[in-house]
C-alpha cells in the first residue's frame, strides 16, 4: 500500500506598507444645490474661497437649505425664503 503525502500548503503573506483612507460626507439636506447661488451645497458661495464656517448650510424652518452666506445677503432685502416666500424662520437642521 502506497500513501502519498500531500505537498505542504504554501501561504501568501501580505504586508500593507501604507493605507489611504477615503471618506464621503454630504448635508442632510433634500437639495444639493444652493437655490440663491446655484452651486453645491457642499461647495463655496460666491465671494468665499473654501468651504466651511464662512460658507456653511443652514435650514429654514421650512426646511429649505441655502449656504449661510447667501440666504444672510438675501435677509437684507426680503425676511422671506427665497424658495416658497414663507416668512423665513431659523430651523434646526436638515430633514
Amino acid at each position: 500500500m502506497c500513501l502519498a503525502m500531500a505537498a505542504p500548503k504554501s501561504r501568501l503573506v501580505v504586508k500593507l506598507k501604507s493605507v489611504r483612507a477615503v471618506a464621503v460626507w454630504t448635508w442632510g439636506a433634500n437639495e444639493d444645490i444652493c437655490a440663491i447661488c446655484q452651486n453645491h451645497l457642499d461647495g463655496c458661495a460666491p465671494g468665499i474661497d473654501f468651504p466651511g464656517d464662512d460658507s456653511g448650510v443652514v435650514w429654514g424652518g421650512c426646511k429649505h437649505a441655502f449656504h449661510l452666506h447667501c440666504i444672510s445677503d438675501s435677509l437684507q432685502t426680503s425676511q422671506l425664503c427665497p424658495l416658497c416666500r414663507r416668512d423665513w424662520e431659523w430651523g434646526a437642521g436638515g430633514s
